[in-house]
């Protein structure tokens, strides 16, 4: 099995950012502090005018917390340095002055959806469903909740955070808000992103941050509120309720 990564590529001003994880592309600490970093170096980085944000492999995009690490998980302080592993990327896609275009390749649960939500222009394929599960274990999309919402409105966030066990599809993600454009294949959406990039990077740079500064108004306080949820979920995590469901994915 390959092992976790986070790595970066740059070409012709063109940054991509791929993570990856064996278990469908889940994220546990360290893969998200790394990505937290990476996409703060990219953003600082002035040879990079766009970034890609991809993961690995070509099924799952992201599965979301990992449930490796959230079995371990033993007191409330742990919970939220763990779930504050999100805030933090969330929090660095924010404030990247660079527009982030996400690739959904496949299916995105929890976390996944969040992180896919706070790119800036999202592609995805036609077998890129979307799930918020976090109910399911007796918590919520607490910290991801924002993003999501800022997407879907929250009547689309809360529809799908309620509906835990449903999948929904790229089309109702594309309507709702999420995704920009829903591809039949892989190699369609990557001839897509392509263009579009390479299309961005003939723009006036200092126009596409200030534009960014705008699209996400209105965010300010993340740096509090993110943190904030991560306490809640941190503190659920722990609930008797969640453990004995959590007992089942040993």
């Amino acid at each position: 099995m390959t092992a976790p990564y986070v790595k970066t590529t740059t070409e012709n001003q063109i940054q991509t950012i791929e993570f990856f994880h064996p278990a469908h592309n889940s994220l546990p600490s360290d893969i998200l502090a790394q990505l937290a970093q990476a996409i703060t170096d990219a953003g600082n980085d002035d040879a990079t005018k766009v970034i890609i944000l991809k993961s690995g492999g070509e099924r799952t995009f992201c599965a979301g917390a990992s449930f490796k690490e959230l079995i371990a998980v033993n007191d409330a302080k742990t919970g939220e340095i763990f779930f504050s592993g999100f805030a933090n990327v969330i929090n660095a896609m924010r404030k990247c002055p660079k527009f982030i275009l996400g690739r959904v390749q496949g299916k995105t649960v929890g976390g996944g959806v969040g992180i896919a939500s706070a790119t800036d222009y999202c592609f995805a394929t036609k077998f890129a469903s979307i799930k918020l599960s976090e109910l399911n274990i007796g918590i919520g999309p607490f910290v991801v909740g924002p993003a999501v919402e800022r997407k879907l409105g929250l009547t689309g966030m809360s529809q799908i955070a309620i509906n835990a066990n449903e999948f929904y599809t790229p089309q109702w993600a594309k309507d709702n808000g999420l995704f920009a454009e829903v591809y039949d294949s892989t190699e369609e959406m990557d001839a897509g992103i392509k263009a579009f990039a390479e299309n961005l990077c003939t723009y006036n740079p200092d126009a596409m941050a200030e534009m960014k500064k705008m699209f996400w108004t209105g965010c300010e306080n993340w740096d509090q509120l993110l943190f904030e949820r991560a306490k809640i979920s941190g503190r659920l995590v722990l609930s008797e309720f969640t453990k004995e469901t959590l007992k089942r994915f040993r």
